[in-house]
C-alpha cells in the first residue's frame, strides 16, 4: 500500500479505541431526557487495533494499527498490513497531517489549508479525535437541528461547508452513527458504531465500519475498512511520537 493511497485514508482515521469489558446496553435502562453527549477525558492514549480494508476494485488488505494521541494536539499512528513490517507511519498535528512510507520510500505532508483546496474537506486535530472516540462533531450551538426520534437524538450541524448528521444513543451518550458529506456533493463519510466498551471508566466503540466516497485529484475512490480495537490505555504519562526513520 503506498502513502499516496494510504493518505486517501486519513479521512477514516475518525477511528476508536477500546479495551476491558464488552458493553451490554439493556433496552429499559436509564436514558438521556435532555441531549447531554458523553465525551471521554484524557492527557495520553494509546491503542491497537486490527483493520480490514475493502477497495472498490474488491482487494482486501488486512493488518494491524496503532496509535498514540496527546489530546488537543497530536494523533501519532504506525501500519503493519502483515508479517509485523511497518508500513506507514503517520502524524497528524493542530496545524498538518504527515506521512512517512518506510517501503515506498515516499513522504507526504499537507496543511490542512492544503488538504481542503485538493480533497474538499475542512479537517482539524479536534474534528479527528471526536470521530475517533463517537462524539458528537462539533459541540451543539443554536444554529444546529436537534430532535429527539425514539432512543436516539438526531443531530444535524454544518461547518465549514460541510454537513453532519449524527445519531446520538440515549442509553449511553455516545454517537452510533454519523454521515458527513460536502455541501457540493464531492465527497462523504458513513461512520457506524455497532460496539462499545468501557475501560478506565469510560466509554469507547470497540467496533466501528466507514464508508468513504472520496473524490481527489486522482478521481474519485470508494472504500469501506472495518476496525476492531484489542487494546487501549489512557493516560496521564507522557508518551513519544517518533515519526522519522
Amino acid at each position: 500500500m503506498s502513502s499516496t493511497r494510504f493518505f486517501l485514508l486519513l479521512t477514516i482515521l475518525l477511528l476508536n479505541w477500546s479495551c476491558a469489558k464488552n458493553i451490554s446496553l439493556p433496552e429499559g435502562g436509564k436514558e438521556m431526557e435532555t441531549f447531554s453527549p458523553t465525551l471521554v477525558d484524557y492527557q495520553f492514549l494509546q491503542g491497537k487495533a486490527k483493520f480490514v480494508l475493502e477497495e472498490e476494485s474488491g482487494k482486501i488488505t488486512r493488518g494491524t494499527l496503532q496509535v498514540r494521541a496527546k489530546k488537543d494536539s497530536v494523533l501519532w499512528f504506525s501500519l503493519s498490513p502483515g508479517l509485523g513490517v511497518e508500513a506507514i507511519r503517520g502524524l497528524i498535528t493542530t496545524d498538518k497531517i504527515q506521512l512517512n512510507d518506510r517501503l515506498g520510500k515516499e513522504s507526504l505532508q499537507l496543511s490542512y489549508e492544503e488538504f481542503e483546496k485538493q480533497y474538499g474537506i475542512d479537517l482539524s486535530i479536534e474534528l479527528f479525535q471526536n470521530l475517533l472516540w463517537a462524539n458528537v462533531p462539533y459541540s451543539a450551538s443554536s444554529e444546529d437541528r436537534l430532535l429527539r426520534v425514539g432512543k436516539k437524538f438526531e443531530l444535524t450541524q454544518v461547518r465549514n461547508k460541510v454537513r453532519y448528521f449524527s445519531k446520538i444513543d440515549t442509553r449511553h451518550g455516545k454517537v452510533s452513527e454519523v454521515l458527513s458529506n460536502s455541501l457540493t456533493e464531492e465527497s462523504s463519510l458513513l461512520a457506524s458504531y455497532p460496539k462499545f466498551q468501557e475501560t478506565h471508566s469510560q466509554l469507547f466503540p470497540s467496533e466501528s465500519l466507514f464508508k468513504v466516497n472520496l473524490k481527489a485529484p486522482q478521481g474519485t475512490r470508494n472504500f469501506r475498512i472495518y476496525l476492531q480495537w484489542t487494546s487501549v490505555d489512557p493516560q496521564s504519562n507522557t508518551l513519544s511520537f517518533p515519526f522519522r526513520y
